[in-house]
């Protein structure tokens, strides 16, 4: 082999400069990987010296055809952008010119220079070339740019039968942000759930009318962990979502109801205090929905008229009279107080009712106001007595703490000699997992409560249950996918698992199913439909 000479190396480039010899130039820079780095270095130089359109198609060639020199010679990506700093209108034309073999770096360059001029050259690249490599750095680079003219290109991309394009193309279709280009995703949404998190994901983060819009409507989609996806993100948007979800309270659809009530008490905002209300008003034939609607209230404050939340009080489902109950203890007022007194001295099996539900749902302003009550306290012992423990020993130390330990060594004391089987609870809402601790109870058993499934899988690796009860809407971890996992753990056999939700989806059941859900359950539920559930399985 022929000892290359570096300075016969160096001279033919200095004359290729000046003859403009792209050529022969290629020829002599096919060989700088075998000489020394100064000579390398120096050959680099003097390329530099040359006119711009005889620099840029040998340094793209060097970047291209010689990558282990170039990768050890950061001087010669720092020559090219340097050419194209000074000279950014050549970019089209060297995109589009044959004199430039290999485009993958100037296209590269284009993003990073953010030259938007450039984008019809791109769109035109893309046209006509067959390399999907090529169309995803360009699709990238069009995102970067940031340029509405490429929307239609990149559309049309959405639905290629390429994935990796697809989602380059949400990617950079978010990154416009235009009303146009979230009109396109959303268009987008509704075949493939991994793209369609994405897609709400730029949504969450544009926060356009559009964006917000299809975040909301989302409320309604058929998979439990697309629901729990938007009604996080619109939590975390907070007041600038609620009045797009407050005109979804003008809906019939009971789901979207819950959904949206939901979501409008974990922002908190007052606006939606009235129209909440004047959905109670119309009395929804939903108990979920009326639940949900003062489960909501109890997370509000009520600056008036929270007097009307006494008729909660007398509904027909536990469930909801408990909420009822939250919500009048969170906006609690002597007003208030005096409705209650006498709804206590209406009939008696409405009062014991009553009482029961204010035993039940630990509401503290409100117990302490009736603690006086004779009335009051003769129908609260009916349940105090028989009541958790942890709830007994809540209201005893409660009582004590205000001087008033009479009442509080009536039913104190009563300790449970026979053991109970556990039952696991898991569900997001505090209100829910109250509930539970109630009717568990009563039905025999020793609730053990979790908000959060993740903590409910740690315990239940080292701990076997009688049987778990989940709720389908969660954030983070569904009630379908805390089922796949317990299965990883436990067969259906072995621990049965129902699903306790308001939901009544075809798709969220086929997927609860298929998870390895033994049972499924409408909320709301009571102590008889519940035990009548676990009865089936444990037989």
């Amino acid at each position: 082999m022929v000892e290359l000479n570096s300075q016969h190396m160096i001279e033919e480039i200095q004359a290729n400069v000046q003859t403009g010899d792209i050529m022969k130039s290629r020829l002599v820079l096919s060989h700088i990987s075998e000489v020394d780095i100064k000579t390398r270095n120096r050959m680099i130089y003097e390329l530099s010296r040359g006119k711009v359109d005889f620099v840029v198609p040998l340094l793209t060639y060097l970047l291209a055809e010689q990558p282990e020199a170039a990768e050890g010679m950061p001087v010669i990506r720092e020559t090219l952008l340097s050419s194209l700093l000074a000279y950014p209108e050549t970019l089209p034309k060297f995109l589009t010119s044959n004199a430039v073999e290999h485009k993958s770096e100037l296209i590269r360059l284009v993003g990073e220079l953010h030259y938007t001029d450039a984008t019809p050259a791109l769109l035109e690249i893309a046209a006509t070339a067959n390399d999907d490599a090529m169309i995803l750095l360009i699709i990238e680079t069009l995102g970067q740019l940031g340029d509405p003219d490429a929307i239609n290109m990149l559309t049309d991309y959405l639905y290629s039968a390429n994935r990796e394009l697809i989602m380059a193309s949400v990617h950079s279709l978010g990154q416009l942000g235009t009303p146009t280009a979230m009109h396109r995703l959303a268009e987008r949404m509704g075949t493939d759930n991994d793209i369609d998190f994405m897609i709400l994901s730029i949504f969450a983060e544009v926060q356009d009318q559009i964006s917000l819009e299809k975040l909301s409507d989302t409320l309604r989609s058929s998979h439990a962990h697309m629901r729990s996806y938007a009604k996080k993100e619109l939590v975390n948007i907070g007041p600038k979502a609620v009045p797009l979800l407050i005109d979804n309270l003008g809906n019939h659809d009971p789901d979207l109801l819950i959904h949206t009530l939901n979501v409008l008490g974990d922002i908190g905002d007052e606006s939606a205090i009235s129209p909440i209300r004047k959905l109670l008003d119309t009395v929804p034939r939903s108990a979920n929905v009326r639940f949900a609607a003062y489960e909501a209230l109890a997370l509000l404050p009520l600056k008036k008229g929270a007097y009307t939340l006494t008729a909660g009080l007398t509904d027909g489902e536990d469930h909801v009279c408990i909420a009822a109950a939250r919500a009048i203890d969170r906006n609690f007022s002597s007003i208030l107080a005096a409705g209650i007194k006498n709804l206590l001295r209406g009939p008696e099996e409405d009062a014991r009712h009553i009482a029961k539900i204010i035993v039940n749902a630990q509401v503290d302003q409100v117990f302490l106001s009736l603690a006086d009550d004779e009335m009051f306290q003769e129908l609260a012992l009916v349940y105090l007595p028989h009541t958790h423990k942890d709830i007994r020993e809540h209201y005893s130390n409660l009582l004590k703490k205000e001087g008033k330990k009479a009442f509080a060594t009536r039913f104190e004391g009563r300790e449970e000699q026979v053991s109970r089987p556990k039952v696991v609870a898991v569900d997001d809402s505090r209100m829910i997992l109250n509930i539970y601790k109630a009717t568990l109870h009563e039905l025999g058993y020793e609730p053990v409560l979790f908000e959060f499934p993740a903590s409910a899988l740690e315990w239940l690796a080292g701990e076997k249950p009688l049987m778990v009860l989940t709720d389908l809407n969660m954030p983070d971890i569904t009630g379908v996918q805390l089922t796949q996992k317990i299965r990883e753990l436990y067969s259906a056999e072995q621990l049965p698992v129902i699903m306790v939700t308001t939901q009544n989806e075809a798709t969220d059941n086929e997927a609860a199913r298929t998870a390895g859900v033994s049972d499924i359950l409408q909320k709301p539920f009571n102590a008889k439909s519940l035990g009548a559930a676990m009865d089936k399985l444990l037989k």
